[in-house]
């Protein structure tokens, strides 16, 4: 074996002799292996949105927003002077010298027996009136008559009596002062008061 020879043989034991030394020396502890990661946590949902408030089917009363009178109310806190003013109920009017009911005037009474029905505690007095012609006996006569008519329409109409007081007036309280038929015609009448409810 040449020189050269036994110095690549001596190379190679060497090296087989570290590579043998290196596998029979220390056993190197096997690295830690990291443990597994945990798996991912599901994100959590966030809640769902409370459901919108439900739409009342009447309105809320407002603070802000009186609550109007009832018409009871407003006809309770009305007083008598007040009530006669707006005069609810129709005078019933008359032709010269006659005490008979007209068919308007019959019309007119409908409408206040109408009005008397629905406010039931009311009381009226029915003056009877004349016109300027003729003696005062004879137009105070012809003034109750006048009143009885009326009243006793009412009466068959399903008033009851007891709630219609009458008064004749003649010719001393006139409507309307002037000398002529149209003035005279507002004069022939049975005026309605209101005496109590």
């Amino acid at each position: 074996m040449t020189r050269h020879g036994s110095r690549k043989l001596g190379w190679l034991g060497t090296a087989v002799l570290c590579v043998l030394v290196g596998a029979c020396g220390h056993k190197q502890p096997p690295a830690a292996v990291p443990p597994p990661a945990p798996p991912p946590t599901p994100a959590t949902a966030a809640p769902p949105p409370p459901p919108p408030p439900r739409a009342s089917t009447r309105p809320e009363p407002s603070a802000s927003r009186p609550v109007a009178p009832s018409e009871e109310e407003i006809f309770a806190r009305t007083s008598l002077s007040d009530l006669n003013a707006k005069q609810p109920l129709g005078d019933a009017f008359f032709e010269y010298d006659q005490s008979a009911l007209s068919d308007q005037t019959r019309t007119t009474l409908q409408r206040d027996a109408g009005w008397m029905r629905k406010w039931d505690r009311t009381r009226v007095l029915i003056e009877g009136h004349a016109d300027e012609r003729g003696t005062n006996e004879y137009n105070l006569a012809l003034g109750d008559r006048r009143a009885a008519a009326a009243r006793d329409y009412l009466v068959n109409l399903g008033i009851d009596r007891s709630r219609i007081s009458i008064v004749s007036k003649g010719k001393e309280a006139p409507f309307c002062t002037e000398h002529n038929e149209e003035c005279w015609y507002e004069n022939r009448r049975g005026h309605f008061i209101i005496t109590a409810k």
